[in-house]
């Protein structure tokens, strides 16, 4: 099976308590099954978050049959997917040069050590 890595960036909002809790939801264990599964069923293999800052970082590994569109569409027919997008929204923001309503934007690859 073929594999393919997509790194994303969203910010967080530049409150230190919102970060916190950000974590906490995020913690391992924490994040809801429904949205585990949700994520799973997409064909995303692999996911991890990580902070600096405000600044968030999502590397994802995703099979071939993985989709971002197809991962809208699934999403905007999840009721629980829609709860927990609601309440990170009370997190997160679009980075300053994203597109309105769009909170994560795909990183570009400017070096790879071969």
């Amino acid at each position: 099976m073929k594999t393919k890595r997509h790194c994303m960036a969203c910010d967080l909002k530049q409150d230190q308590q919102l970060i916190e809790k950000y974590k906490e939801y995020h913690a391992a264990g924490n994040a809801w099954p429904e949205i585990t599964k949700s994520i799973k069923e997409a064909g995303i293999l692999d996911m991890e978050i990580y902070l600096t800052g405000n600044r968030l970082f999502m590397v994802m590994e995703v099979n071939e049959t993985f989709d971002f569109d197809t991962k809208a569409y699934m999403d905007a027919n999840n009721k629980k997917v829609q709860e927990w997008e609601s309440l990170m929204q009370n997190f997160q923001q679009e980075l300053p040069w994203a597109p309105k309503g769009i909170k994560w934007l795909p990183t570009e690859q400017i070096f790879k050590l071969e």
